[in-house]
This record gives structure tokens, C-alpha cells and sequence, in this order.
């Protein structure tokens, strides 16, 4: 019996150790998945940020001429409208904030839509749009974090402040 102890022993040993070594895996496997989590969300937030004020950003550099650029009220909220023509008709783009969205509508300048007919972009929380001197400042609301612009109508470069 002594003789089976023995054997035992060592086996019981080498167990343990591979069960030290399996739990210590997997211990780095998920703080390493807890890390990429927390890397891919603050990423994500990054990226909303940075699109959310280049599209406006690409939106006003599009546009067939600096007077062409324009902050008015759509319905009640501030929209940067961009008017252009093509060929015979008068065509506005509206990009504003609508029920939590980031918002774009193409349509005919005579043409009634409401806000909520515009397409949805990007979850913001609020857009605040103010013209002034040949700038544009732009203030974008996402997450509870405040990313502003402001471009210069003129020369239809931006500056981040």
C-alpha cells in the first residue's frame, strides 16, 4: 500500500500544477478580454467624435460656395443648410440633431419635410450650430463629452479649438 502512496503522490502533484497552470490561463484570458473591452468601448467614443464633426465638417467643404453655407431653423432647432442648384432646381442639405440623432435631409428648397424625415447618422446628444464673421462654430454633444469646430466659411478649413 505504501508502494501506491508513492505513485499517487506525484500524480496528485502534477495535477495540482496543471490546474495552477489552467486557472492561471484563464485568469490572463479574461483581464486580457476585460482590457480589449475597455479599449474597443473608449475607441468607439473616439471614432463618434471624430466623425460626427468631420462629417460636418466634410458637409460645409462640399458646398458649391462659402454664401451656399448657412445656420437656419428647421422646425425649431438650429440645421446647417447647405443650398446648391442642379440644373434647373434649388436644392438644400440639412444636417442637424433630431430625437438623439444626428440627422441629414436632401431635398427640393420648396419641399415640406419634417425633421424626423431626414436620415439617421450618428447618436449624438445635442448639435449647436452659430455663424458668425465668416466662421462656423460647431458644438457637438456625445456621451456627456463636448467636441467643437469651428471652420472658416471663407476658406472652408477647420480649426479644432
Amino acid at each position: 500500500m505504501n508502494e501506491k502512496r508513492r505513485q499517487a503522490i506525484p500524480m496528485l502533484a502534477a495535477f495540482l500544477l496543471l490546474g495552477l497552470f489552467a486557472l492561471s490561463v484563464l485568469g490572463v484570458l479574461l483581464a486580457g478580454a476585460g482590457v480589449y473591452s475597455r479599449l474597443t468601448r473608449r475607441d468607439e467614443r473616439a471614432y463618434d467624435s471624430r466623425t460626427g464633426l468631420q462629417y460636418v465638417a466634410s458637409k460645409v467643404r462640399q458646398a458649391p460656395a462659402p454664401h451656399a453655407v448657412q445656420v437656419t431653423d428647421f422646425a425649431g432647432v438650429d440645421a446647417l443648410t447647405i443650398t446648391e442648384q442642379v440644373g434647373e432646381e434649388v436644392y438644400v442639405t440639412r444636417v442637424y440633431c433630431h430625437d438623439g440623432w444626428l440627422m441629414e435631409l436632401f431635398c427640393a428648397a420648396q419641399a415640406d419635410f419634417a425633421p424626423e424625415d431626414g436620415e439617421r447618422l450618428l447618436r449624438v446628444q445635442s448639435l449647436e450650430l452659430e455663424q458668425r464673421d465668416g466662421l462656423l462654430y460647431v458644438q457637438l454633444v456625445q456621451e456627456q463629452h463636448c467636441h467643437e469646430l469651428i471652420l472658416c466659411l471663407e476658406s472652408r478649413e477647420g480649426v479644432q479649438p
